[in-house]
């Protein structure tokens, strides 16, 4: 048990924050122990959070209730960062290499920072990931080992506003220690697609409740990330607003129990006093708006469809029956669901749902960077044996002293008082004993 490694990670989305902790087996493979989240309205808008004491709360709760199955103290913790701000910027930089030295891992890393450093006005830099590599100006993928006189490589920055980090680093740190920090959408992209569809070129999609974050991948590298204010919230919102009549809550559960609610020829019900024809009418111009905006991201990152192989959708509002058609309908591209990475065992079936992905993207992407050794807890230990129940010391209780008898009263005394004639006698005696003078 000691030696166990234990994997805690929090994920602080718009409609939940919700954490879990896993065991890393030897074998890689990791088994999801516990699970808690916190439905939260408001607190924590477009991915960024707003009200940090409310969402310090819930993370608080978050944490007791994920240790006591376990027994045990979480020391620290793996820690998701998404919202609207979250986007790549890319950036170059060329170098003269000496021709008779081999490119080395550690030179190639050195020049990766060093493109990553460039800043950008009014963004926190998060991590930098590369992007493309050309020696002596032809591309190539493994560039380690290599000769050549230049070297030019292309990376990706990825950056937010100050404020997205600012405030989640704030509500941590008032609750655990933070281990590492990882970008959400690179967790899901490296654990989610395949090998194939990274290289063919994909487009993954994060249809989350007030952003949808949309990254593509080419040849291998992330080419473009970026995070639109727009997602299954804004359905609801459009539902609530334009009918006037419900609140928001009321239009959720109308949306969630709609069969079809982007065919506006379905069978026309009522749920919750509302038609269904209403409410599939603000749904079907809403995700159309979203759709469009999703395909517009492949020009802006300089490709075309043909581009691109698929797309894989995730999300929580990835679940709406037929937006997969959708978007096939508007990109020509094939679409499939993403699943829960395969290195990830789930034997609580209520655990195993697709709303979950991104938690369990950044459980499986922090099991590949811990060392051997490495826990995220301690587990409370107990020595075996009888157990010695010490009572405790009692102070004596010292006796009362007696209390000193009073003095005897002459008055209530036993003896008599000797009368006259008493006195007489003892007097005629002394007399008659004393000797004659002339003795």
């Amino acid at each position: 048990m000691a030696n166990t490694q234990y994997i805690v990670a929090i994920e602080v989305g718009s409609s939940k924050i919700v954490g879990a902790v896993a065991e890393k087996y030897s074998s890689g493979n990791i088994q999801v122990n516990s699970l808690a989240e916190e439905r939260m309205q408001n607190s924590v808008r477009y991915g960024c959070v707003q009200n940090v004491e409310s969402v310090k709360n819930a993370v608080s709760k978050i944490l007791s209730r994920l240790t006591p199955s376990l027994d045990c103290t979480i020391n620290d913790v793996f820690v998701g960062i998404s919202g609207r701000s979250l986007h790549s910027v890319p950036a170059e930089l060329v170098r003269q290499l000496n021709p008779s030295d081999v490119i080395t891992k550690e030179a190639l890393v050195a020049i990766e920072n060093a493109a990553g450093k460039t800043p950008v006005d009014g963004y926190d830099l998060l991590t930098t990931v590369p992007r493309a590599y050309y020696v002596d100006g032809i591309e190539t993928k493994t560039p380690c080992g290599q000769f050549g006189s230049q070297i030019k490589v292309n990376v990706n920055r990825i950056v937010a506003k100050p404020i997205l980090k600012k405030n989640l680093s704030y509500v941590m740190d008032n609750c655990t220690h933070v281990r590492r920090y990882f970008v959400t959408p690179l967790c899901v992209g490296s654990q989610v697609l395949t090998d194939t569809e990274r290289s063919l070129g994909c487009m993954l999609v994060d249809f989350g409740a007030e952003t949808t974050t949309v990254s593509i991948y080419k040849n291998d590298y992330l080419v473009y990330l970026a995070t639109l204010p727009l997602g299954s919230r804004n359905l609801t919102r459009d539902i609530a607003n334009g009918l006037g009549t419900v609140l928001e809550d009321t239009a959720e559960q109308v949306k969630l129990n709609l069969a079809h609610p982007l065919d506006p020829s379905s069978e026309p019900i009522v749920i919750k006093s509302v038609n269904s024809t209403d409410a599939i009418n603000y749904i079907v111009a809403r995700t159309g708006e979203i759709v469009a905006n999703i395909n517009q991201q492949i020009e802006y990152a300089g490709l075309e469809a043909g581009d691109l192989n698929n797309i894989v959708l995730v999300g929580g509002g990835s679940q709406l029956n037929g937006l997969a058609q959708e978007l096939t309908k508007a990109t020509k591209l094939n679409v499939r669901m993403g699943s829960i990475p395969a290195s990830l065992s789930i034997t609580d079936q209520r655990l195993n749902r697709i709303e979950y992905i991104e938690l369990y993207s950044l459980l499986s992407r922090a099991a590949g960077v811990m060392k051997p050794g490495d826990t995220c807890i301690t587990v409370n230990e107990y020595e075996e044996g009888d157990i010695e129940v010490k009572r405790p010391e009692q102070t004596p209780v010292r006796e009362p002293e007696p209390e000193p008898a009073p003095a005897p009263d002459p008055k209530k005394s036993g003896k008599k008082k000797r009368g006259f004639f008493e006195k007489f006698q003892r007097a005629l005696g002394q007399v008659m004993s004393e000797p004659p003078e002339d003795e």
